[in-house]
């Protein structure tokens, strides 16, 4: 196997310390908009029960908001960001959704909670395509697959801050002050991005840099003409519909099924998220390291894989009425959606020309949190609500609801191998960067 490359003129590159300063802070970054984003989920049934909503009402209310205007203001801050400064737009971003968590926490009302959710969700829109830009252009192509694995160590820090550590606080000081323990870390997280972090040359580690500023629609239409792009997106949205689909659920389903408080239920997941998430996380750091990992066919093979077996127990730990068997379900399904987003992350980055990259991760990131924050809590809440009836969901209700959303780690195992028959060429054209 060899990879070539033809080096452009750029800026000094960056020192090792520099480059790794760089993902470090972009990694506390995504855990804090992970953790601002699910902290939602281990209090949802506090919630639920003082605002007197149904599942489906619950759903809408935590879900929905966030994610429609995440959309509406992903894509225009992402055509923004290849264009301009991406660090003071990620550092805007964080202090923005951190300021609207905290609100979050002081609501009172069905609309006083919606109104700072939306806000969350407008901040976070900036955030994940600007920081995957930065550090793309801090590792070089071959690199970036265990550099966006670091970066997605992001994840499970942050799923363990929303769940374990967001659980805890609520136990002690109510459901608002979980909001409060997300918030107020990221408005200094915000100022220390903004004083600390260096804006990188675009495209200084490709071997063809990106020319000019694309249009949207000139973005768009070529990533459509990466068919290992699309599948790429696609793979990695079914496994947020999949994966994150059931974790949002996964704290009521505990408290409802075997009668744990909202701690106990957040200690059930916060250490799987937590220990399961970083040594998957690590674990494709490093795999996607070694010298039999440089072709992006590999890659997506290992993937398809791992999403593939994963989905098994992803279904039994919502069939089986044993707390036992389900924690340790748990430990093999939980790991793997973890697994998954830095290599996707990366993937993304190199099928992609330097200028494109925010609005292909704007795209990936839509694709998610569309399936993630929309189709999965609203499908599990209404179809809960239905199989239920006039009772009202229950236990028994929202266990079929997620067994019925269980088997779709299957669809995105399909586009893993899809993409890989493609993503040679598909590379070399956006990066002018071949693998054999």
């Amino acid at each position: 196997m060899n990879a070539t490359a033809i080096p452009v003129p750029s800026s000094e590159p960056p020192s090792a310390f520099e480059r790794w300063y760089v993902l470090i802070v972009m990694c506390l970054v995504y855990a804090v908009n992970i953790g601002a984003r699910y902290v939602v989920t281990t209090v949802l049934e506090p919630l639920r029960l003082e605002l007197h909503l149904s599942d489906g009402g619950a759903a809408f209310l935590t879900g929905v908001p966030l994610a429609l205007f995440y959309v509406a203001f992903g894509m225009p801050i992402a055509w923004l960001a290849d264009r301009s400064n991406r660090r003071n737009i990620v550092a805007a971003s964080l202090v923005v959704w951190s300021g609207f968590t905290v609100l979050c926490g002081m609501s009172q009302t069905y609309l006083q909670f919606m109104f700072p959710r939306i806000g969350v969700g407008i901040g976070e829109a900036g955030a994940t395509p600007a920081s995957n830009s930065i550090v793309s252009d801090y590792f070089p192509a071959v690199r970036r697959p265990m550099a966006m694995s670091v970066f997605a160590l992001g994840a499970p820090i942050g799923a363990w801050l929303g769940a374990d550590w967001a659980g805890a606080v609520a136990q002690e000081y109510g459901w608002r002050a979980a909001f409060y323990a997300l918030g107020i870390p990221g408005l200094v997280l915000g100022a220390l991005v903004y004083l600390t972090v260096r804006e990188p040359k675009r495209g200084r580690l490709d071997a063809v840099g990106g020319e000019g500023k694309p249009s949207f629609l000139e973005s768009t239409r070529f990533l459509l003409r990466q068919k290992a792009a699309f599948h790429v997106i696609m793979a990695s949205g079914v496994c947020c519909l999949w994966g994150w689909g059931l974790v949002w659920w996964t704290p009521t389903f505990l408290m409802r099924t075997y009668s744990l408080n909202v701690a106990e239920a957040g200690a059930v997941t916060g250490h799987v998220h937590l220990v399961g998430g970083i040594l998957a996380t690590a674990g494709a750091a490093w795999f996607m390291a070694r010298p039999f990992m440089v072709s992006p066919r590999r890659v997506l093979w290992t993937l398809a894989i791992v999403i593939g077996f994963a989905t098994i127990p992803s279904f039994i730990a919502y069939w089986t009425h044993s707390l036992w068997l389900t924690k340790l379900m748990f430990w093999m399904y939980i790991p793997a959606i973890y697994f998954f987003i830095g290599p996707c992350m990366a993937l993304v980055l190199n099928l992609a020309p330097s200028n494109m990259r925010s609005i292909f991760t704007a795209w990936s990131v839509l694709v998610g949190n569309l399936f993630n924050l929309v189709v999965a809590p609203q499908a599990v809440g209404f179809l809960s609500d239905w199989i239920a009836g006039v009772q009202g969901a229950d236990a028994a209700s929202l266990r079929i609801a997620l067994l019925v959303l269980a088997p779709t780690g299957f669809w995105a195992t399909w586009h893993f191998f899809a993409a890989a028959r493609t993503v040679v060429e598909d590379q070399e054209r956006a990066i002018g960067y071949k693998t054999a």
